[in-house]
């Protein structure tokens, strides 16, 4: 009888442990979580964690019926390793944590040491947290900044009827991929003091963009270096922009 109620006394423990780690973050508040998704690799299914800052509105409590615009940001290559510390040197997860309020669903992961913006990875953490949180799946947005633009890029073009609008910075895109991205609006941006085939690759994309019919911005800061971002994520009006959109309804 003493080991059973050993046992049961265990198991009690076990589910608290387990339920507070599952308790979802503050409203209002920045904090750091990690989630594993399944991904296809020429290889076969693999696992992958990702780690990355987490954002919930202010009134995402007290709004118990309402779904929420999410926003994924993309770091650059400095930010890359297992210091999520270092994602918040930049952008949105910067003034998140400076106490600047959003009003939508802000996640900000964390690229590995050595490697570059995986848009499976980024596409299937979307999904998880779009069931896990009360987000507007018509509301999916994604900016980067350089290496995140990247990876912007990436990502919209492997699922480029899912976000409803995206906004690279100083990150380059592929050409060939600008046809089939004539339906997600993109607010492109790069300082014309940048490297100059980084300049010269924003410029061909929002052209071809524009040539297949497509939503597009471009904003070239005249006499800005490789820091465009600062500028921009400063900008209530980028915000403002993004949210602006919305997809039909499936």
């Amino acid at each position: 009888m003493r080991n059973l109620v050993s046992l049961i006394a265990l198991f009690a423990v076990f589910a608290l442990v387990n339920s507070a780690r599952a308790e979802k973050p503050a409203a209002g508040k920045q904090v750091s979580a990690s989630t594993t998704v399944n991904v296809k690799s020429d290889e076969g299914p693999r696992e992958a964690t990702l780690h990355y800052w987490l954002y919930l509105p202010n009134e995402y409590d007290t709004q118990a019926n309402a779904k929420w615009p999410l926003v994924l940001f993309l770091h650059g290559s400095g930010e890359r390793g297992d210091d999520i510390e270092k994602v918040k040197i930049h952008g949105p997860p910067k003034l998140a944590a400076g106490g600047k309020e959003f009003p939508f669903v802000l996640v900000s992961p964390q690229c590995p040491a050595n490697s570059r913006w995986n848009a499976a990875e980024l596409d299937k953490l979307v999904d998880e947290l779009a069931e896990t949180y009360r987000v507007d799946r018509q509301r999916l947005y994604v900016t980067g900044l350089s290496m995140g633009g990247s990876g912007t890029w990436s990502l919209i073009s492997s699922q480029p009827e899912k976000y409803a609008a995206a906004m690279p910075l100083c990150g380059r895109g592929d050409l060939e991929a600008a046809e089939k991205l004539a339906k997600t609006p993109i607010w492109v941006l790069v300082g014309d003091k940048d490297r100059a085939e980084t300049v010269q690759n924003c410029r061909d994309m929002a052209a071809a963009l524009k040539k297949s019919g497509g939503e597009a911005k471009l904003t070239v800061y005249p006499d800005l270096p490789h820091d465009c971002w600062t500028v921009t994520y400063n900008n209530p009006e980028v915000y403002e922009w993004l949210l602006s959109h919305k997809r039909a309804a499936k």
